[in-house]
């Protein structure tokens, strides 16, 4: 292009709209050729047929962007060319905007038979699994015959002249959406028999690749808004939990949410922490949805739900901890600093009993400090280095 430029700027005979029109077109026919010597027709089918169909679909990616790349250097250095190279666009990239055309159609070939491959390994679960599943490799089946029949065409499909593409193309494409419309059904169904807001989630990552695609997008986007109905009440739900657990758990009630092996500081931020694990995954998941579901009223109160309930859960796992390291740093030297062995009376024997003097705040720290560890809470310096000696009081 720059050798282009100084011809136009400095040539006397040869900087005319005719001949760069003329100079140009031929630059697109080569790149034009060279795409095709790396791809071509016959290419694509060997890739498809040998289940190597992203392979293509990188060469095809690299075509089109060798063509845009071209495209981007001849309007850079438009703009550097004295009198701005006045000539109409569709003049010069005629046949480069087809050949691109022809690509993107092409790939949308081999994208969807990348992504209606994974439709023979998908197995769906719930009551009407075994119907779904069922149904979908019918869809599979049918979309492979539709590729097989495209396939049977007897001219290079990336030869940009021959025009009868079009017509088998489309008639292609009319087959995919029939079989877009039938999957999106199944799914809807498959959704609709899942009971949990997770079992929705992971039904939905079974169809990965397709959710992409329009038909199927439609539909799953009421689908959405059917979860976060269902995901807003779950919040109402975990919240109505935690006020009633929480006021058992401040009360030490026998009916509070707590594990009866576990201690009560330990304890309680366990179930804190299992209440965030039933909300924060489908969180999660819903803040993945596309950014026109994100921007509806019923996800921004979903939000402020959430980060509502996770404020007040942190707020009491940190009340909880703060009240349980301020009487670690008042009883442990008190309590350590006791004779380990005592004597006192007893019945059986004249001289009195020796017994260990071990202090139960003492055992309820390091049982804290254990299941504290285990549940990844950062635990008191102090409290710490007591329990590295967990063995040797023991002993």
């Amino acid at each position: 292009m720059h050798t282009i430029l100084l011809i136009w700027n400095h040539s006397q005979n040869y900087n005319t709209p005719a001949r760069l029109v003329v100079l140009i077109r031929q630059i697109c026919n080569a790149i034009i050729k060279q795409c095709r010597s790396t791809i071509d027709g016959n290419k694509v089918f060997e890739s498809i047929k040998n289940e190597e169909s992203w392979d293509a679909h990188q060469k095809l990616t690299l075509a089109l962007d060798v063509c845009s790349k071209f495209k981007d250097a001849y309007f850079e250095y438009k703009t550097k060319s004295k009198n701005q190279w006045k000539i109409s666009t569709n003049a010069l990239f005629v046949r480069l905007d087809a050949f691109s055309e022809r690509c993107q159609d092409i790939m949308h070939l081999t994208g969807a038979i990348n992504q209606f491959g994974k439709l023979q390994k998908i197995e769906i679960g719930n009551t009407k699994g075994k119907a779904m599943t069922a149904n979908i490799m019918t869809v599979f089946n049918e979309f492979t015959k539709a590729v097989d029949d495209f396939m049977l065409v007897k001219y290079d499909i990336l030869d940009i002249e021959q025009r009868k593409f079009d017509d088998d193309f489309f008639s292609f494409r009319q087959r995919v959406k029939e079989l877009e419309r039938r999957l999106a059904a199944v799914l809807t169904q498959s959704f609709d028999d899942c009971d949990t807001i997770i079992g929705k989630f992971k039904m939905l990552d079974s169809f990965e690749g397709l959710l992409n695609r329009p038909i199927i997008q439609d539909e799953l986007e009421r689908k959405q808004i059917t979860l976060l109905e269902i995901f807003k009440d779950d919040l109402k739900i975990t919240q109505s939990i935690f006020q009633e657990g929480k006021i058992l758990v401040e009360r030490v009630d026998e009916r509070s949410p707590i594990s009866s092996n576990m201690p009560p500081i330990a304890g309680a931020l366990n179930w804190t922490r299992g209440l965030y694990d039933r909300v924060n995954e489908p969180m999660e998941r819903l803040s993945q949805l596309s950014t026109s579901i994100q921007e509806r009223e019923e996800f921004k109160d979903v939000q402020k739900l959430y980060n509502s309930l996770c404020k007040s859960l942190k707020e009491f796992e940190e009340t909880k901890l703060i009240e349980w390291v301020q009487g670690v740093e008042e009883h442990t030297e008190e309590h350590l600093n006791k004779f380990l062995l005592v004597k006192e009376e007893c019945d059986y024997a004249e001289e009195g009993c020796i017994r260990v003097n071990f202090d139960p705040t003492l055992v309820r720290l390091l049982r804290e400090v254990k299941y504290l560890k285990l549940i990844d809470i950062e635990v008191p310096e102090r409290a710490s280095a007591l329990y590295n000696k967990v063995n040797v009081y023991r002993t």
